[in-house]
């Protein structure tokens, strides 16, 4: 082929799409840096070629020039707004970014990638687009401000900057933002509004705008900011007033439901129903109300497969009962769900049989979907598939049917139970996806083996289980819990939050940088989740062989893409002796956890 575009442009040296086919080729060849090259002459030929742009930012993004890769996605963008594909590889790549110098034009790429649901998970670039954020002088010289005062005695001016910043409202309203200044900055400012309530009465639209944000903001992080006890007197109050209003048939101002909406949900209070929904408090009430209380009717008609008899397993259950884990809005999602020979091979892994390759309508199972990311997320992956969601919490799963109704999906059905009870269902599966899952069981191998027993022979299984290596930040800090005794109620966890803030120890710094130190499930989760299990990489190992599965790959991109930086040679992907040798000199590549696939044997 190559040769065959050679041939062409001696005839026509001018022929940009000969360059860009030239381009994809090389590109399949994996000679990177000559796909960018013949990329980069289609473009000096064709400036507005959108698809050239596009599948440069393919080939950097595989030689790990992460915001290279972007800005040849932004490109693409700017001459085809609608480029979905250019989007969903955006999102990916911002995942994994923190930007050194300002982009304005990206800030409203990223803000239209927000507009859409089903181009990028918010929580996966909410860092990159802060960093991007704070070049705003706006910005700047409101974080320059907080940090030298108590308190914010007139909240007007820094709400009016603030509203300015579309993409930091917009950020606000769809997940937790991971950065200590902004939730700083956002604490003052909802004590503020707060305290200066009764001269703030007639609200200007941006205040109500950027309080609407902050409710949702606070919502969506399950109010893991602490208060004072001020606050707390304040808002009892602020409660009273609002019953002696709607008792006395009046309406509350906008402003009295949002101050108390960033404090409290509202779905808590008997009196909400008795709200008559203005323009201001409408996208809050939707989402503190009316979706709590569509997944409250979800909850009565969902099948469960046998009463959770398991101690352990009722304890984990009683947790996500109370903390549905996580809380989420957006969602990245595939455009085309394809079939599982193309995902193997984009996701590059060692089939030791090609059976699976043949299976046109997969039946799939996901051992613990939580609140429905995954379950969604797999259901939109595999063309023609059918899949079966099952968790011990009823809450978690009602809210994961209500976000598979809203995304219109109708290939997943859901069910409460226990993996150690999944043997009862007689059936066996094609695929089988267990992330997160196992390490909070009793006994993770007696899980991971009915799991084995469920998979049909030459099946697939991803599993994804906490480093015992990545997160020594984690185990230090769970012991300091255990032994000074701090419970896991939201008041005592908030007061230990504080406690990491403002250590200069380094297992606490590098706990907030965690993600899930951001919101009170998440943060609950991987400091106090009553059961917690980690592994090393020889264990993994140990534990397949005796499941007798075979190792077929490691599932994130970006690991795989850096790994292939010093592990040259094809088969090293599937070393697990390489594996744990790159962990040892990358002791925090898998903080969030091993992502891996496996293989049942014929």
């Amino acid at each position: 082929a190559v040769e065959a575009y050679k041939k062409a442009l001696s005839l026509h040296p001018d022929l940009a799409e000969a360059y860009y086919n030239m381009g994809n080729a090389r590109q399949d060849q994996g000679k990177l840096e000559e796909a960018v090259e013949a990329y980069n002459k289609a473009l000096s030929i064709k400036p507005d070629y959108a698809d050239a742009y596009y599948n440069m930012g393919n080939a950097l993004q595989e030689q790990g020039k992460l915001e290279e890769a972007i800005e040849a996605y932004n490109k693409a963008l700017s001459i085809k707004p609608d480029y979905a594909e250019a989007y969903n590889n955006m999102g990916v790549e911002l995942s994994g970014v923190i930007f050194k110098k300002p982009n304005k034009g990206l800030q409203n790429t990223i803000s239209s990638l927000l507009d859409n649901k089903l181009h990028s998970r918010p929580a996966d670039i909410a860092a990159a687009a802060i960093s991007l954020l704070k070049f705003e002088s706006s910005l700047q010289k409101q974080l320059k401000f907080i940090r030298s005062v108590e308190f914010i005695h007139n909240p007007l001016e820094i709400t009016s900057d603030l509203d300015q910043l579309l993409l930091l409202r917009k950020l606000m309203s769809v997940c937790p933002l991971p950065d200590l200044e902004l939730e700083k900055l956002f604490k003052k400012l909802r004590a503020s509004i707060l305290e200066n309530f009764t001269s703030l009465k007639k609200a200007s639209p941006e205040l109500l705008r950027f309080q609407s944000a902050l409710a949702l903001q606070c919502f969506t992080n399950e109010y893991v900011y602490s208060q004072s006890q001020n606050e707390e007197k304040a808002i009892n109050v602020l409660e009273k007033q609002i019953k002696e209003l709607l008792s006395n048939n009046e309406q509350p101002s906008p402003q009295m439901i949002l101050i108390l909406a960033s404090y409290k949900a509202l779905y808590k209070y008997d009196w909400c129903q008795s709200l008559i929904v203005t323009n201001q408090i409408q996208e809050v009430f939707t989402r503190q109300v009316e979706e709590p209380n569509q997944e409250e009717k979800l909850k009565l008609n969902l099948p469960i497969l046998e009463e959770i008899s398991n101690k352990v397993s009722s304890k984990v259950r009683q947790q996500y009962e109370e903390s549905p884990y996580p809380r989420w809005v957006n969602l990245g999602l595939d455009l085309e769900p394809a079939p599982i020979s193309k995902i193997v091979k984009e996701v590059q892994l060692k089939l030791h049989c090609e059976k699976i390759n043949e299976v046109k309508n997969p039946n799939i199972l996901i051992a613990g979907c939580g609140t429905g990311q995954h379950s969604i997320g797999t259901a939109k992956m595999y063309k023609s598939s059918k899949v079966l969601a099952i968790d011990l919490s009823l809450s978690s799963l009602a809210y994961a049917k209500r976000k598979t109704k809203e995304f219109a999906i109708e290939n997943i059905e859901y069910m409460q139970a226990d993996i150690l009870d999944l043997g009862k269902l007689n059936k066996q599966f094609d695929i089988i996806e267990s992330v997160g899952v196992l390490h909070h069981m009793d006994n993770p191998m007696k899980g991971w083996k009915v799991l084995t027993e469920c998979l049909k022979p030459g099946g697939l299984m991803r599993i994804g289980l906490y480093s015992e290596l990545a997160i020594q930040n984690v185990v230090k800090i769970r012991k300091e819990i255990s032994q000074k005794g701090i419970g896991s109620r939201d008041t005592e966890m908030r007061s230990f939050r504080d406690i990491i803030k403002k250590s200069d120890s380094d297992h606490y710094k590098l706990t907030t940088q965690f993600q899930d130190f951001y919101a009170m499930s998440e943060l609950r989760d991987i400091l106090f989740h009553i059961q917690q299990h980690r592994f090393t990489i020889p264990s993994i190992k140990d534990h397949l062989n005796k499941l007798e599965l075979k190792f077929c790959g490691i599932e994130s991109s970006r690991i795989v893409s850096h790994f292939k930086q010093t592990n040259k040679n094809k088969e090293d992907l599937y070393d697990l002796d390489k594996w744990q040798a790159y962990e040892e000199a990358n002791p925090r590549v898998f903080a969030e956890m091993y992502q891996f696939w496996c293989q049942k044997d014929l």
